[in-house]
């Protein structure tokens, strides 16, 4: 996997239903490197701290490879790196392969992967359509969040590297997939629940659905 492109976004007000929202989904590249730090990417917007950013949101990645796909359903928007709101567009970024907890070092950075992107109302917004959303989740390609071990710079053209591969786990695709599903596999999520590369609260909210 290599590093395409480096995204960061300054602070941008959005319109919904007469209600003015401050958002930090319009990201746009960088030639210089961005610094990954714990909670956040050095001087990129996270406008809503609830749902992004922290500890276990701090950097977001998404593929290079599946833009092509997008570009075709919606050929009419202006399309770069980072429309997706990845401070990361990677080249080669599999989510069937990547588990959650894998750990990674990217530039002078140690990363852990923890968690797949889920779309919300913003990502609607920015695409022009609802219907975004359900196509996002059908797809099955989310990209994924990661917490950062190491703080560093990271730059174009730069390896992503495992370090250490996370042992009883599942993929970002078999997460994601279990998020939305209404029957669960249940052996996913007994591992899931385990796996200390999440929040616990998430872990607390899916342990609801075992049987």
């Amino acid at each position: 996997m290599q590093i395409i492109s480096t995204n960061i976004a300054r602070p941008r007000i959005i319109s919904l239903r007469g209600r003015e929202i401050k958002t930090g989904i319009f990201k746009k590249p960088v030639d210089e490197p961005i610094y990954l730090g714990k909670e956040l990417v050095q001087g990129d917007e996270v406008s809503d701290r609830k749902v992004h950013g922290g500890i276990h949101k701090a950097c977001y990645l998404f593929s290079e490879d599946h833009y092509a796909y997008w570009i075709n359903l919606y050929p009419d928007l202006e399309w770069q790196f980072g429309m997706f709101g990845e401070n990361l567009t990677v080249k080669g970024l599999d989510e069937t392969k990547i588990q959650i907890g894998d750990i990674y070092k990217i530039g002078s950075a140690l990363v852990q992967i923890t968690q797949p992107r889920e779309p919300c109302f913003k990502f609607g917004i920015k695409f022009g359509s609802s219907k975004v959303l359900k196509q996002f989740i059908e797809h099955g390609r989310p990209g994924t969040y990661a917490s950062v071990i190491k703080e560093g710079y990271v730059t174009i053209n730069d390896k992503i590297e495992l370090i250490e591969a996370a042992q009883n786990s599942i993929t970002v695709s078999q997460f994601f997939e279990l998020l939305f599903a209404k029957e669960k596999d249940q052996n996913h999520l007994s591992l899931i629940v385990k796996n200390e590369a999440l929040p616990e609260r998430k872990r607390v909210k899916l342990s609801a659905y075992l049987k």
